[in-house]
């Protein structure tokens, strides 16, 4: 028993209402505790935001606020999700602090990490970084943290964001969709690459080649096959092997975004065998969506890569049990319905990102059920190894010492996705009407209940988090 556990331990039955030594802030108590030694009958005391007891159910932990689970009821760790694009400031229209955060704790996501654009200016300095969290810090109703930008031009800047607490910083190689975030060719990608091994950061690459992609058919027109033509496996099998063959000359630790090609599923494997510090994301709706089922013009499932064919997507869900995969995370990436050219259903035109942030773990969960894979499994993938990637030493786990992220967590309920009842600033999404199992039924960040009313979250930074 570790001390903690041993100073905080109370007699079996024993009550108290007054404060004392054993008295928490917070007392959950259920027979389906998901811990990091599994899903057991135990007793979580919270004090100041931190878990400082896990005890056998029956211990009668006493507290100013004790919930007992119900018996349909799982306390789960809160999810942390990586890859979100807020937009504020600069594309509020799109999504801001307050909507995603809500729409994160309605979805049991009790961290979320924000990418450096499509927000205007994108953080790829210290002074863009400061005007993210002066729009984020009076609207955040989970933890926010912060990536970098890696561009051509602001190597200078990268060490002083690192400073400043980012946790890594995300390149493009090619056209990002927006043009004050401009791509990396390989070489500068590999610079600095070489810049971050110095101070031990993380590059996060989108790994979709440029020159394949401007050699593949165009994508215009309303025919869902002519898109997916136009962003080929092969684009991203080529940028994947740069990132491998860079990574592994420089040393640096390296992280694959959003991998939809189940084709480069071998060379990763191998690069990892190998010893290049490499690790892998991939995202609900390549898990869930099929190319096969898309409708023409139905641009609300245009993303980059592309939702692909269902033999990729077994592959995938394999890659994942095999652990070639690492993570799962939204790649939350909204925009206005207009931009999404719903109307003329242009996936030439149309924006191309899909809004999932409120809706990830009943995604994957409703699939790996019907898979036979364990919710333990599933929140390995959606809280615990996310917040390992980005140093996160403190959340994605329900652990003595770490933060009092909690999830609770109906795996047997069942509901249908209404984009009108969805936190996400936009009404549209590709599961629109789709019927999924599991519901977050309420969410704590740091031992504190999320009212939707009052934003408690904290900005992080990478070190102390």
């Amino acid at each position: 028993m570790s001390n903690i556990e041993s100073t905080e331990a109370t007699t079996p039955g024993a009550q108290s209402t007054q404060s004392n030594a054993n008295d928490y802030d917070l007392v959950i108590r259920g027979a389906r505790i998901m811990t990091s030694a599994g899903t057991v009958a135990r007793e979580i005391g919270v004090r100041d935001g931190k878990v400082v007891a896990i005890e056998p159910l029956g211990n009668a932990l006493s507290a100013t606020e004790v919930i007992e689970l119900t018996d349909d009821e799982v306390l789960i760790p809160g999810l942390v999700d990586t890859h979100v694009h807020v937009n504020e400031p600069g594309r509020t229209e799109w999504e801001g602090f307050e909507s995603a955060t809500k729409a994160a704790a309605a979805g049991g996501v009790t961290t979320i990490v924000d990418m450096p654009l499509n927000s205007i200016p994108p953080t790829v300095n210290f002074e863009a970084l400061e005007l993210k969290q002066d729009a984020a810090r009076p609207k955040a109703f989970v933890d926010v943290g912060f990536w970098g930008g890696a561009i051509p031009g602001n190597k200078p800047d990268l060490r002083k964001l690192h400073d400043a607490g980012v946790f890594g910083f995300k390149c493009f190689l090619l056209h990002s969709g927006v043009e004050e975030f401009p791509y990396l060719e390989p070489d500068e990608m590999e610079e600095d690459m070489t810049e971050l091994v110095s101070f031990d950061s993380l590059m996060l690459v989108h790994a979709e080649d440029s020159r394949a992609i401007d050699r593949a058919p165009n994508a215009e027109g309303d025919q869902y096959g002519r898109f997916l033509a136009s962003r080929p496996r092969g684009a991203e099998n080529v940028a994947v092997a740069e990132v491998i063959e860079r990574a592994r000359w420089t040393g640096v630790r390296a992280h694959i975004l959003h991998l939809s090609s189940s084709d480069a599923l071998a060379m990763i494997a191998s690069a990892k065998r190998d010893g290049v510090k490499l690790t892998v994301e991939t995202c609900p709706h390549y898990l869930t969506l099929l190319a096969e089922e898309i409708p023409n013009g139905a641009t609300a499932f245009k993303c980059c890569p592309p939702i692909r064919e269902a033999s990729n997507r077994e592959l995938l869900w394999k890659g994942l049990e095999d652990g070639v995969i690492d993570s799962i995370v939204s790649d939350h990436s909204p925009s206005t319905v207009d931009l999404k050219d719903v109307e003329n259903g242009d996936f030439g035109v149309a924006w191309g990102g899909v809004a999932s942030l409120q809706l990830g773990l009943p995604l994957i969960w409703t699939e790996a059920k019907r898979r036979g894979i364990s919710l333990e499994r599933v929140l390995g993938w959606m809280a615990k190894r996310p917040a390992e990637i980005a140093g996160l030493h403190h959340k994605g786990e329900i652990a003595l010492g770490n933060d009092a992220d909690f999830t609770f967590f109906g795996p047997e309920d069942s509901f249908v996705v209404d984009v009108k009842r969805l936190h996400h600033k936009n009404p549209i999404s590709p599961y629109q009407g789709k019927a999924l199992a599991g519901t977050v039924r309420r969410t704590f960040v740091r031992g504190v209940e999320v009212d939707f009313k009052t934003p408690h979250g904290n900005l992080i930074r990478r070190g102390e988090a």
